[in-house]
């Protein structure tokens, strides 16, 4: 049979646990007739967890029936409301508001909304090729159960570990879980962990997670290659064009810093709450389903047995009873524990990365800061040269006044015996007034000088 091309959307069967989707979707007169009895239809991007996708267009109500969710969470997907970033564990499903990454993960498929973000584009093919990895390495471990009854689903994986951890011994990943596929596909070191395969789940919230981080990471490496030449150029040289630059920096400074903080707090709520990291094992919690269905069933099939037992076997029975019960809820505690340890360490190694990027964010912020600071330094110091030299010439303004107040005093209309004609002695005395004048202003000024510098004023 001809493989279908993967450019046209593939029918997906449905799990058993959720609702039936849609039918086919309306064409021409129908898709507008009903289009206008229809609110809150949006196109969505399922992927199941073979890695194919498909386009739908539903409304609110079919992802609720499908998903499980109520009304409020799908409302955090909308792309119009801009709600901070959240990571929520409901009973059938997992919301994921997370920078550009919008979706709702079940313990089968991913539902992605539609965008037309251009960062979403790579988060949608590396989410595609992790989802088909994830399910080669699970049909490995199938395999080789039904090749060999002896050894189990996770002593297989671990093989598999052992020899994809030789081809990835050559590198380094910054990542923590998420190391690269090599060229011949061998078994991803984030599929694993120690000797046991991520669930479904946890694969889709890894990826999510890693985009994110990736972007913020980028977006604070860009604005810190920005930042730093700007800060100097504008401690060097002050001017309007480098101020108006580094004011747009710390603007997207502050708007980066928010955003990292937002994950990073969602991370740590997260890890602070068992019970939320608990809600979050969809896989598991969908055996336990389908375990309770099969058992419910097949009581209702069987019919009671009656039979007759002395009264000592029945508290011999009672008591065997209590003790394996009593070991089987701590081996399911001991087994939910060390599953919640998983997860845990799944979301430390992010929480970390986030961390450091908010580290980085935090340190380039102090950087502004003291760069600020260095600003107006030099700006109150150019403004106490100012004040300094309004001082000198208020100084030499009113040493320069008083000689006008000897001018004026002579160019009053008096008649004295300094104007007379016959007298041949007035100019000497002219020059001399002047003179003398122009001196002692030069030495009241010298001394009010003096006293300033004196008294601190002047440097």
């Amino acid at each position: 049979m001809r493989p279908p091309s993967p450019h046209h959307p593939q029918q997906l069967p449905h799990p058993s646990n959720s609702a039936p989707l849609m039918g086919p979707l309306p064409t021409g007169g129908q898709r507008k007739k009903s289009s206008k009895g229809t609110t809150g239809v949006r196109s969505w991007l399922l992927m199941d967890s073979g890695g194919k996708t498909q386009v739908m267009e539903a409304g609110k109500h079919v992802i609720m029936r499908r998903t499980g969710l109520p009304a409020r969470d799908l409302r955090i997907l909308d792309p119009v409301l801009m709600y901070p970033s959240t990571v929520l564990g409901r009973e059938r499903a997992i919301v994921i508001n997370l920078e550009h990454i919008k979706a709702i993960v079940t313990a089968h498929e991913v539902l992605l909304v539609k965008s037309t973000d251009p960062s979403v584009s790579p988060f949608v093919d590396e989410l595609q090729r992790r989802l088909i990895r994830h399910n080669q390495v699970t049909t490995a471990a199938l395999e080789g159960n039904e090749e060999d009854g002896s050894k189990s689903n996770w002593t297989r994986l671990h093989d598999l570990g052992e020899s994809q951890s030789r081809g990835e011994s050559r590198e380094n990943s910054p990542k923590g879980f998420s190391d690269q596929f090599d060229e011949q596909g061998r078994v991803e070191k984030n599929q694993l962990y120690g000797s046991k395969v991520l669930p479904f789940e946890f694969v889709a919230l890894e990826a999510c997670l890693e985009s994110a981080c990736s972007c913020l990471e980028n977006e604070a490496k860009r604005l810190e290659e920005e930042a730093y030449p700007a800060l100097d150029k504008l401690s060097s040289k002050i001017s309007t064009l480098n101020l108006e630059r580094v004011r747009q920096i710390k603007s997207r400074l502050v708007a980066i810093t928010g955003r990292v903080q937002k994950v990073r707090d969602e991370l740590e709520h997260l890890l602070d709450d068992d019970e939320d990291m608990a809600e979050m094992y969809l896989t598991e919690k969908s055996v336990e389903r389908d375990l309770e269905i099969n058992s419910s069933a097949s009581s209702s099939m069987n019919e009671p047995i009656l039979c007759d037992e002395m009264d000592d076997e029945i508290v011999q029975a009672d008591m065997e009873i209590d003790r394996d019960a009593q070991i089987g809820t701590t081996t399911t505690n001991t087994s939910k524990q060390l599953d919640v340890q998983e997860l845990e360490m799944l979301l430390e190694a992010y929480f970390v990365q986030i961390d450091g990027i908010l580290n980085k964010l935090s340190t380039l912020r102090e950087y502004v800061d003291d760069t600020e600071d260095y600003i107006n330094i030099m700006l109150d110091d150019k403004q106490n040269q100012l004040l300094q030299m309004g001082v000198v010439l208020s100084t030499a303004t009113l040493v320069v006044s008083a000689l006008i107040v000897v001018s004026g005093v002579f160019g009053m209309n008096i008649r004295i015996a300094l104007f007379k004609e016959e007298t041949k002695i007035g100019m000497p005395k002219f020059l001399w007034t002047v003179g003398g004048g122009s001196i002692g202003s030069v030495v009241l000024f010298v001394i009010a000088i003096a006293w300033y510098k004196h008294s601190r004023l002047l440097d």
